[in-house]
């Protein structure tokens, strides 16, 4: 199993591309109310949208794209819709598996996954099985997640591992523990739907990433809107809590320096 580098620990190395983009996809039913439609055919209409995600990050190098698809607190939504939202979640299950297979993809689900009926559990379990040996890139799928459950669930299973270490847990013990534990950090966290916040997700795992919010709506969230969120990460100064004088001293010394700007060997 990989082990990743913690950016408050160690200052992970960067490139021009982001190996890891988190995104929210907001604004599914914001579309759908501006055609006159219902808020469901928003979110068929996003699935086609993740769709196209997928091959873009699969043509620009990029190794992991996690996606934000059902939070923890979205079961306050009208039951009509997180029945419809279900329903989606198992028939896109049942047609894309096999194409992402077919292109190298591998499938993650993370998130408390008890409250799923038994169907469904079982179409995830089995994605993920069909999928597990394949590295072209890697696409986790957070459902009834939240990052204060994320947090919550891995100290619990720590202490149940380490009760011997209570008071002298560090990062490295709780790490392993964490639902990505076995992806980095994301490099690049997008936004879409001109919301600007986090809403509960990877709260643990963002701490280092580069934000980018956009007002374009998740249905609309094509390959220049994506281009663009990249563009933007790449003219960022990724500095790990150093100064900008630290990274210019690195470059004048030879290091070698990622095009964003960071010691490519830090």
């Amino acid at each position: 199993m990989a082990i990743f580098t913690s950016t408050t620990q160690n200052i992970p190395p960067t490139a021009a591309v982001p190996r890891h983009v988190a995104i929210i996809m907001d604004g599914n039913g914001r579309w759908a109310k501006k055609r006159f439609m219902p808020r469901v055919a928003g979110h068929h209409r996003g699935v086609e949208t993740v769709r196209d995600t997928v091959r873009h990050c699969l043509e620009r190098g990029i190794e992991y794209l996690t996606l934000f698809a059902f939070s923890s607190e979205n079961w306050r939504r009208p039951e009509e819709e997180v029945t419809l939202l279900m329903q989606l979640f198992v028939h896109a299950l049942q047609k894309e598996v096999a194409k992402l297979h077919r292109n190298g993809v591998r499938l993650r689900v993370v998130g408390d996954l008890s409250r799923f009926d038994p169907h469904l559990q079982s179409l995830i379990q089995a994605s993920e099985a069909s999928t597990a040996e394949n590295s072209r890139l890697t696409l986790t799928i957070a459902a009834n997640y939240g990052g204060r459950w994320d947090i919550l669930q891995a100290v619990n299973r720590m202490a149940q591992a380490q009760p011997a270490k209570l008071g002298n847990w560090t990062e490295a013990d709780l790490a392993p523990w964490l639902s990505m534990s076995y992806a980095p950090e994301p490099d690049l966290f997008i936004r879409t739907g001109g919301e600007e916040r986090v809403s509960n997700f990877l709260l643990w795992q963002l701490a280092y990433t580069e934000f980018y919010f956009t007002d374009t709506l998740w249905p609309e969230f094509d390959a220049t809107a994506f281009d663009a969120a990249i563009v933007s990460y790449q003219q960022r100064e990724r500095r790990f809590g150093r100064t900008s004088e630290q990274l210019q001293g690195a470059a004048e010394a030879g290091a070698p320096v990622s095009p964003n700007g960071t010691s490519a060997d830090a």
